[in-house]
């Protein structure tokens, strides 16, 4: 059925730009040109250097202004104890050296977020949520089809005793995130420029998730269609209580381009017409509430956040996924999630883009943790 498009979607998303979307130069990894889909190849372009030379002109500018107004040090009569602060995630750290250096505790302003209480089954934010995204049709799409299924799965085992070994105050629900509504190289019968997946395939994901007692997100891709068009479908999925949602601003090319040919955007409008539907099925099925998952590695992929309205039906997630080395998505993370706090965090680990150039690696849950606020949803491609 999908045969037809491999080649040319392969195509197309090595034509695109290295700088305007998500699907940048593919490297030679499972994670470089889709043979199926425009989405989620590198699924999210390298993390904003910007972002990370902006963060540290302000910390540059923080500690001057601290050392200029810090009264005179007394003489020690004792050897005073050593302390070492952490470097602020979004700054280079030379080894041994950046990180003895004092730094400015880095407290983004708004949080925590002063929301509605948790209601009763609510995931966040007393649990974590770790996941494996992806599409089984696909394995450059994302871990989650990148190896067999019972491989799959024992991957996310590890990593979920990982984070719990870690972090071991907050219990871990594994998920798996499955692009379920994708954007496409081609228009289509409906000049839509995305493909559904099938009942199947979704039940198929399903399945796994529930092998592990976990949760599935259905990630949406609306392209040139639309959140109201895309969503009622995934009904007969989201009633379930153990289904969540995840949309893309990336691929909603509301100014009409083509997907991947520039980063699309959702308004907070979108975002809260799908917390208002979430809402909507929490209360007609009976269910706890929600989780949705929004996309973001630029500023305008998300317009007027501040005006998301909260819902205690439904958890919000702004999800950093930019790929890159440590100190750009710390940086990204801290420009266009932290700066703008909506209610929870997500951070996202690619295997293959994190660890694509020489010097960066991939982080482990202890370099997550240090981030302010603390992610919640963890996802890995």
């Amino acid at each position: 059925m999908f045969a037809p498009l491999l080649l040319a979607l392969s195509l197309a998303v090595s034509a695109t730009s290295t700088v305007a979307r998500r699907v940048s130069a593919p490297p030679s990894r499972t994670e470089s040109a889709a043979p199926l889909f425009v989405g989620p190849v590198d699924q999210t372009k390298p993390a904003s250097k910007s972002a990370a030379k902006a963060t540290a002109r302000k910390q540059a500018t923080a500690r001057k202004q601290a050392t200029s107004k810090a009264p005179p040090r007394k003489k020690a009569t004792t050897s005073p104890r050593r302390t070492t602060k952490k470097s602020r995630p979004g700054t280079k750290s030379a080894a041994g050296s950046a990180a003895r250096k004092p730094s400015v505790p880095r407290l983004a302003p708004g949080w925590p977020v002063k929301g509605p209480e948790p209601l009763p089954g609510s995931i966040l934010p007393g649990k974590r949520i770790v996941a494996y995204y992806g599409n089984p049709l696909s394995r450059r799409m994302g871990v989650l089809g990148e190896y067999d299924a019972d491989d799959m799965l024992r991957r996310l085992d590890r990593e979920v005793k990982e984070w719990s070994r870690t972090d071991t105050l907050t219990p871990v629900v594994p998920a798996l995130h499955l692009i379920a509504t994708v954007a496409q190289g081609s228009a289509g019968k409906d000049g839509k420029w995305r493909t559904r997946m099938s009942d199947s395939l979704v039940e198929r994901v399903y399945d796994w998730a529930r092998r592990r007692r976990g949760i599935l997100f259905l990630d949406v891709q609306v392209a040139k269609s639309t959140l109201q068009a895309e969503l009622p479908p995934l009904e007969k999925y989201l009633s379930r209580p153990d289904v969540h949602l995840g949309i893309d601003p990336e691929f909603s090319m509301k100014r009409g381009d083509n997907p991947g040919k520039r980063i699309g955007t959702y308004d907070a409008r979108d975002v809260n017409w799908a917390i208002d539907y979430l809402a909507d099925i929490v209360d007609k099925y009976k269910l706890p509430p929600k989780v949705l998952v929004v996309h973001r590695f630029t500023r305008p992929m998300l317009t007027n956040a501040k005006q998301i309205r909260l819902d205690p039906r439904v958890q919000v997630v702004i999800h950093m996924d930019g790929w890159g080395s440590p100190s750009l998505k710390k940086a990204s993370y801290d420009q266009y999630v932290a700066s703008e706090p909506v209610q929870f965090t997500g951070f996202k680990i690619f295997y293959h883009n994190d660890v694509r150039k020489a010097g960066w690696r991939l982080m482990r849950p202890a370099d997550v943790l240090a981030l302010y606020p603390k992610p919640l949803y963890i996802q890995y491609q």
